[in-house]
């Protein structure tokens, strides 16, 4: 049957629309929001469900739940579920849970879990917890009052985790501009996703530890509002109060907002690695700047930037496995 030639230009429309819905990745498969509406279509109301329970009992359980995203991410091979693993198991796992950035900080290891229990009562070993954590983040960014966007999944989760990748791989507090930048770029992330993904800081805490060395060292403190810098020093002593916490944004803390870029500009940045992105690079300053006064703007790329950096190199097709518990790998 011959077609018109309106015919065939709808076709290609549709094709075109179609495709963006679909988020290629480096090993040849596919993510794609609708993965799971025929073997698990209530797990968009499930994971939102829990999570909101989560934040209305513990409002800063959204950031948390978004760090354990973030640090996933930038670990192993990808975006695949690993920090979620316990040490020991079937396959002597070393957990990331103990590394530096974790250690006596990564949190709401429960939610997952019990999201996790959840979808297996109603699709059993169908929903892999590396899509529960890209699902978590974005709900948790919502909630918080922060821009949606539609997740990709069909990841699958890894038989393994990577203590030295956790050390080694995620971006640390005092690391240089560069360091950071670097670390960004291995990942295929670029100066654009740095700075819109350090927006996360507008909500959170950031342990004493964390950025004490800018209060008493030598480098760093020259970067920070001396007042500002004079108020944290009170509850981050010289010596001891390392896990005291500090809102990373103390004007809007629970609220996700642009108010992060607005103290950087002020030199109001609690951790060095979000101070320097308005100290030492033009083109970073500049990125701040333009988020400072259009939270849209921020909001757009935001998203963007998260689907992105949900796409580093999943594991999907018949690599990987779907754990039946998200911290143990299935026997």
């Amino acid at each position: 049957m011959a077609h018109s030639p309106t015919m065939t230009m709808v076709f290609i429309a549709l094709l075109a629309q179609t495709t963006l819905c679909f988020s290629k990745i480096t090993n040849g498969g596919y993510l794609y929001p609708q993965f799971y509406d025929r073997s698990c279509p209530q797990v968009t109301n499930i994971v939102r469900t829990i999570v909101a329970q989560a934040i209305a009992q513990d409002p800063s359980m959204a950031a948390s739940l978004f760090r354990l995203h973030f640090h996933d991410c930038f670990v192993r091979f990808g975006y695949d579920a690993s920090i979620l693993l316990d040490n020991g198991g079937t396959r002597n796992v070393i957990s990331e849970k103990g590394s530096i950035p974790n250690s006596n900080s990564a949190r709401g290891f429960e939610v997952i879990d019990q999201i996790k229990a959840a979808l297996e009562t109603v699709c059993p070993q169908t929903v892999s917890c590396a899509d529960i954590l890209a699902l978590a983040a974005r709900d948790s960014t919502v909630l918080s009052g922060g821009p949606s966007w539609e997740v990709p999944v069909g990841r699958r989760d890894s038989l393994g985790a990577s203590l030295r990748g956790s050390n080694h791989n995620i971006p640390a507090p005092n690391n240089t501009f560069q360091t950071i930048l670097t670390k960004f770029k291995i990942q295929g992330l670029d100066l654009v996703d740095l700075v819109a993904l350090s927006g996360s800081h507008t909500i959170g805490n950031a342990r004493c530890t964390s950025f004490k060395q800018r209060l008493y060292g030598n480098t760093g403190n020259e970067h920070t509002d001396q007042l500002f810098a004079a108020q944290m020093r009170v509850n981050c002593p010289q010596s001891g109060g390392d896990q005291n916490l500090f809102f990373l944004d103390n004007v809007t803390p629970m609220k996700f907002d642009n108010e992060y870029y607005k103290n950087l500009i002020d030199s109001k940045g609690v951790l060095s690695s979000d101070q320097i992105l308005f100290k030492e690079n033009q083109e970073s300053m500049q990125i701040v700047t333009e988020y400072a006064a259009n939270q849209d703007m921020f909001f757009q790329q935001f998203a963007k930037s998260m689907v992105k950096m949900g796409n580093i190199s999943p594991l999907t097709g018949f690599r990987g496995q779907i754990r039946k518990t998200c911290k143990n790998i299935n026997n």
